[in-house]
Order: C-alpha cells, then sequence, then structure tokens
C-alpha cells in the first residue's frame, strides 16, 4: 500500500505548506495541501480543542466571499497527528498559489473576537470543545514565524 504523506520523513519535516497529493476527479484536479503547523516528533502537539477551533474558523473564513476561495476550497480538517491540518482544493496547485489565502485566514483567527462560529449543540457534535485563545496563539505563532517569511524548504517535503 502507498499511502505518500507516510512516506515521507518526518524527521526533518518543518513547519510550512505542502502538496500532499494531486488526484484527478473526471477532468478536474483536486489538490490536497498539508498545512504544517508544528515540526512532527519535536514540537508539542496540539490541543484537540485548538484544532477543533482552528478548523472552525478556517472553513468560515476560506468558504467566505472576502477570501475569493469559496468555490474552490472542498475541505479543511485536522490531521490526526495534530500537527497542522488538510486543505483539499480544486485545481493544479502548489503551495504559493495558497500562501496569501493562508496568511490571510490566520490573520483571521489571530484578530478574531467573540464566540467561534458554529459552536452549539444544534451545529457542531463537540460544541464545548473549543478554545479560541490558545488557537489565536498557535495561528499567531505559525503566522509570524513561518507564513510571513515562506521559504522553499517549507514548501517542499524533505528527500529520503
Amino acid at each position: 500500500m502507498d499511502v505518500t504523506s507516510f512516506a515521507i520523513d518526518h524527521d526533518k519535516l518543518l513547519r510550512g505548506i505542502y502538496v500532499s497529493r494531486k488526484d484527478k476527479l473526471n477532468n478536474e484536479t483536486v489538490t490536497t495541501f498539508d498545512i504544517r503547523m508544528k515540526e512532527p516528533n519535536r514540537e508539542p502537539i496540539m490541543d484537540n480543542s485548538v484544532m477543533h477551533t482552528l478548523e472552525h474558523l478556517i472553513a468560515v473564513y476560506i468558504r467566505s466571499d472576502e477570501s475569493g476561495w469559496k468555490d474552490e476550497v472542498l475541505y479543511i480538517g485536522p490531521m490526526g497527528c495534530r500537527t497542522g491540518m488538510y486543505l483539499l482544493c480544486k485545481g493544479d496547485l502548489e503551495p504559493q498559489d495558497i500562501l496569501p489565502l493562508m496568511q490571510k485566514a490566520f490573520n483571521y483567527i489571530i484578530n478574531f473576537k467573540g464566540k467561534v462560529p458554529y459552536t452549539n449543540p444544534a451545529e457542531c457534535g463537540n460544541y464545548l470543545d473549543h478554545n479560541l485563545f490558545f488557537s489565536a496563539w498557535e495561528s499567531k505563532k505559525y503566522y509570524n514565524e513561518v507564513l510571513l517569511d515562506m521559504k522553499p524548504e517549507n514548501m517542499r517535503y524533505p528527500e529520503n
């Protein structure tokens, strides 16, 4: 079995934005991005409540008219290892194509005030499991240390 993301040397993987895979769906290309916020096995992972809040806020922002991407985004969701998120988009895309979107989305989280959207029992399967404070803290760290100064090594998986 070939699962591309498991073949990446996680001991060398940096924080960044990577193309995890590209799939064909009829005549359309779907690009899966690895939005890696933590260096695997070298940094503490994010708490479930933080990941859950990131999922809600990024989804709200990228599906808004303001983002300009609402018709291109298929899915955003947390990685099981809790070191980042997966973002699936329509199109044959590269990390630099979505860098401005990710900068705006994480800036949105940093500056978000109020109640996290869709966090009531009718809209969320675990509505009490959110942490806006630490989601903003993690977003600010990623935004300042990675997204504002993206380097080639933060957009290309390491060689094994």
